[in-house]
């Protein structure tokens, strides 16, 4: 686990970009149930967090068509909600930055690390906002 001083700031630039910060496993069924689209950030201390899927993911909701609920979990932190939204992103395996996106309940576009690192923060908000486009 990390000590929560060191990751404020990066829970902080998601914050500020219009998300919730999800702490618990109910938190999480909760926002995944709701209807219409949410957008599941699990956020990392990572690198490519930093330099690409953060920024990437904050440069695609600047469009018309966004998801209806935005919210992040923190690897290394949340454990109980990040280990519950990974659940719904079953068949992926567990995948720290990640983002996700829900319609309905049912996990419609992910983007794993893989599809992260090495892409610029473009690259991703392009990926996101096609996945909008298609399912907000």
């Amino acid at each position: 686990m990390y000590p929560i001083g060191i990751v404020k700031p990066m829970k902080a630039e998601l914050e500020n970009a219009g998300f919730t910060s999800l702490t618990t496993s109910k938190e999480v069924e909760n926002f995944i149930a709701k209807e219409g689209t949410t957008l599941v950030v699990v956020n990392s201390v990572c690198g490519c967090a930093a330099g690409t899927a953060r920024p990437g993911v904050i440069a695609s909701l600047q469009f018309d068509k966004t998801p209806n609920n935005l919210v992040t979990v923190f690897a290394g932190v949340d454990k109980d909600a990040t280990d519950k939204a990974r659940e719904f992103m079953i068949p992926f395996p567990p995948s720290s930055p990640s983002v996700a996106l829900f319609k309905d309940g049912n996990l419609v576009h992910i983007l794993e690390r893989h599809h992260i690192e090495g892409r610029s923060a473009e690259a991703i908000a392009t990926n996101l906002v096609s996945a909008y486009e298609e399912y907000c």
